[in-house]
């Protein structure tokens, strides 16, 4: 348990916590939230190791976990109720709530429904509603963002992410923490409350390192592309923190046609140096139908690109994998990474192309930092995590290859 707490100020965190702990995982985020109560478990029990705070000795912390025992039944017509089933008075509450989360159903008429995006956020809002102000605290960790791909207005259409953001701090939530907002300047809609975009950068990174050995990070063999304009920021990081060249495809679009929602793309136009004979490095928010993926991924190697690496913070392919089995197979793809922040396909794990990065350790110390009342800035700029992770790795190429000669 090293990754962060040895960049950390340790005795920083021997403080009172803002109260005791609540975490509270909605439907459709029970796995993350085991886990994400496992590790506060384990500090709990070891707080020596690591110190995010001596939880042992804080009020409430003789519970067996930090788990709240919530529900949201559902009446014969499909209305529904959140039900707290204990005590949260006093309680710093992190609640976790996954929109994305497809595979959550209920009953209505006697047909099995799947929730949308719109009943998982009326969940949230239920079992908020169900707290009737009694918990000292309330942050959500919603780590798709709600309606984040509707964050801005471009005609007459619907503010639907501010308007949902504005509602929940209305009803007395302090702090919202989502993961790669689509466009972070949504938080513009809600000024005076606390708002953060983490980006999971070290940990999709390090999946890959972890997943494949023979990547040669450095200018000769390797380079940042970004898929489109949109992108542009979390590229420019990768390829700043790694010392690499990048590119930049950016979509032409016919904006006279809306095909599923949006204008088709005519072409992939690019502009960067020679991506020839170097293995690539493409990161995005997501992969939604991840058509334009593989369409970048044909573009790179008709330029004659090695392999081809596509990180995402969701990976949703709401299209099916069937497309994404025939890019590997046709040697278009090579990995893609992505982490287990939103409801994944269980057929994903299954494949040879697929990399995860779990993100229950990382969601584990932001809760500690939160409910510890301490800042942020460590957890969320990994520049020196990242260059540490790129040192061992070259260490162990180097002592790899000493053992081959």
């Amino acid at each position: 348990m090293t990754d962060f707490v040895s960049s950390w100020n340790t005795d920083s965190f021997l403080t009172c916590p803002v109260g005791p702990l609540g975490l509270i995982a909605m439907p459709g985020t029970e796995e993350i939230g085991e886990k994400v109560n496992n590790w506060l478990k384990k500090w709990r029990d070891h707080a020596e190791e690591s110190e995010p705070g001596d939880m042992r000795t804080s009020p409430g912390m003789e519970r067996q976990d930090f788990l709240i025992n919530v529900t949201c039944p559902r009446f014969g017509n499909g209305e529904g109720k959140g039900m707290i089933k204990e005590s949260i008075r006093g309680y710093d509450i992190y609640i976790l709530s996954d929109p994305g989360a497809y595979n959550v159903t209920y009953e209505m008429f006697g047909q099995r429904i799947p929730m949308s995006p719109d009943e998982h956020f009326a969940n949230l809002k239920r079992i908020i509603a169900a707290m009737s102000g009694k918990a000292k605290r309330v942050s959500v960790i919603m780590p798709m963002l709600y309606e984040g791909r509707q964050h801005r207005r471009a005609s007459r259409e619907s503010l639907d992410c501010a308007m949902a953001l504005q509602e929940l701090i209305g009803m007395g939530v302090s702090n919202i923490i989502t993961f790669d907002a689509h466009d972070p300047r949504v938080q513009n809609a809600i000024p005076n409350a606390g708002f953060e975009s983490v980006m999971p950068s070290y940990q999709i990174f390090k999946a890959l390192l972890r997943n494949d050995k023979t990547l040669r990070i450095d200018k000769e063999h390797m380079m940042i592309v970004s898929p489109d304009e949109g992108a542009i920021d979390r590229n420019i990081f990768y390829a700043s923190v790694l010392g690499l060249d990048m590119g930049l495809f950016y979509k032409r679009r016919d904006y006279t046609r809306v095909v599923n929602g949006r204008n088709p793309i005519v072409a992939h136009e690019y502009l960067g140096d020679s991506v020839e004979g170097k293995d690539v490095f493409v990161a995005d928010d997501m992969i939604s139908s991840g058509e334009s993926i593989i369409d970048l991924a044909k573009e790179l190697k008709k330029r004659k690109a090695n392999r081809i690496f596509a990180g995402c913070t969701f990976a949703l392919f709401t299209n099916g994998l069937e497309s994404y089995e025939k890019a590997y197979r046709d040697g278009l793809i090579d990995r893609v990474i992505s982490t287990n922040l939103t409801y994944r396909n269980p057929e994903l794990a299954k494949t040879e192309w697929f990399v995860e990065a779990d993100m229950s350790k990382y969601i584990s110390y932001i809760i500690a930092t939160l409910n510890h009342d301490r800042s942020l800035s460590m957890l969320l700029n990994p520049y020196d995590r990242i260059h540490a992770l790129i040192k061992r790795y070259n260490n162990e190429q180097k002592e790899a290859g000493m053992r081959l000669v």
